[in-house]
């Protein structure tokens, strides 16, 4: 006998399915370019292609963000509690993945008080690993958030004790999937919910030659092409449908003007897709592209021109010298 689903469990399952169809068919309908929102990649499959592509020796991003962590992680830990010393008894990590970069800062802050830590992320899997990855700190409670950033950053901030401050991480360079006017936005949404003193740590992967970009995000073991496919699969998966993956060509290309690395599906030859629990079929032509994801890269001083727009103050900022990789340290005005 199959286990049983609690009801809530499978409402936010069945909302969850409802919202992916509805941008598949929104992104693959649209006039003009198709589209598929980069969300949708880090699927259980997708989360662990993505924990392959960060071993990579053409990819450093996450290294870098990882060593940094390492380093400062005393530093940031004080600085997000000065001038008054103030206790940081809430951190919360938006897009958290496994939560395997948030170690060295939670095992800092635990030493000093107990804290929770509120991982947010889309996968179910990611968040189960999550728990595994953190569970043996001691002092440190975890209460996962499956959905969006700021629904989940709503749940963690509510019911905090009066003078308790926040830590948020967005690590990873995970805001540069948003284009700048975006991100300025974002932040924006960010610290609407936040409260004087409140802390976010902002991760930014910075501008570096053309081609090392191209080799990041295009690697010659074709495992981030495997990450890009994995999309169409979970739609194949999740609603269905009858993409055929060896009709599609992973593409990478750094658009200069816009100052980020674009990722693509390519169709080789035209496709019916027929996409049954989204209701539509969709012809691809051959050629035709499906924008996939976007990475945006950043002058050192950008964090804190977008966040000043947004009520924040740079406290700090540390900058990776081999990958060229920052963690910008923003607390609200």
């Amino acid at each position: 006998m199959a286990p049983r689903i609690p009801a809530p469990a499978r409402t936010a399952r069945a909302r969850a399915q409802a919202a992916f169809a509805a941008d598949v068919r929104c992104g693959l309908l649209r006039e003009g370019p198709k589209e598929l929102p980069s969300k949708y990649l880090y699927d259980a499959m997708g989360s662990a292609l993505f924990e392959a592509i960060s071993l990579l020796p053409e990819y450093g991003l996450t290294r870098a963000d990882e060593r940094l962590l390492r380093r400062h992680a005393g530093e940031i830990a004080a600085l997000a509690a000065s001038p008054a010393r103030a206790r940081i008894g809430r951190v919360v990590e938006l897009g958290s993945g496994t939560g395997k970069k948030a170690r060295w800062l939670l095992e800092e802050l635990c030493r000093r008080h107990s804290t929770s830590y509120f991982p947010i992320d889309v996968s179910r899997a990611a968040l189960a690993a999550c728990r595994a990855e953190l569970g043996d700190i001691p002092a440190l409670r975890i209460t996962g958030c499956l959905g969006e950033y700021l629904d989940g950053l709503r749940e963690a901030a509510a019911g905090r004790g009066s003078g308790e401050r926040m830590l948020v991480l967005f690590l990873g360079s995970t805001i540069g999937n948003f284009d700048r006017a975006g991100g300025t936005r974002f932040l924006g949404d960010v610290r609407r919910i936040f409260e004087p003193g409140d802390g976010l740590l902002l991760g930014t992967d910075l501008e570096k030659p053309e081609a090392q970009l191209l080799r990041g995000y295009d690697d010659p073991l074709g495992i981030t092409a495997a990450f890009n496919r994995n999309l169409l699969a979970r739609i194949n998966r999740e609603l269905g449908a009858n993409f055929d993956l060896r009709n599609y060509e992973h593409v990478a290309r750094y658009n200069q003007a816009e100052r980020r690395i674009e990722m693509y599906l390519r169709a080789e030859r035209e496709q019916t897709v027929r996409i049954p629990k989204a209701g539509f079929s969709v012809t691809l032509r051959a050629g035709e592209t499906i924008w996939t994801e976007s990475s945006h890269k950043y002058a050192p001083e950008e964090p804190r021109r977008m966040a000043e727009q947004c009520g924040f103050r740079q406290a700090a900022q540390w900058i990776d010298a081999e990958w060229s990789f920052a963690e910008t340290l923003l607390l609200a005005s």
